[in-house]
């Protein structure tokens, strides 16, 4: 995510404030989905990246919809955004200011074997 204060509090959302909630299969993401069984002849795919100009009530509505969000506030009784929201807002910069928002994604590419 563009500009380093931005990234640091979005990582430690996702990592520290929600990352307890995350469903056990999240894993599988982070981990690009490498530790499943793949029965073919893996290739190595270029990198991509999807790519969003997003202003902070979009980027905010975003972790809204993430399921370790919803469950926190479900196990805890308040939003963990309304805390995010004040922090971002320090240093975002004008609220409908857009920033870049990035995120890997994980393909696994095979080919199947002759016979």
């Amino acid at each position: 995510m563009e500009g380093e204060a931005v990234n640091a509090l979005a990582q430690d959302y996702y990592e520290n404030i929600v990352g307890p909630y995350w469903p056990p299969e999240r894993r599988l993401v982070e981990e690009g989905y490498r530790t499943i069984p793949f029965p073919f002849a893996e290739i190595t795919p270029p990198t991509f990246q999807m790519e969003m100009q997003w202003d902070l009530d979009a980027l905010l509505g975003y972790f809204s919809t993430w399921s370790a969000t919803n469950r926190f506030i479900k196990a805890n009784g308040y939003n963990p955004l309304e805390r995010l929201n004040g922090e971002l807002s320090k240093v975002w910069g004008e609220r409908e200011q857009t920033r870049l928002v990035t995120w890997p994604l994980s393909i696994r590419v095979g080919r199947k074997s002759k016979r």
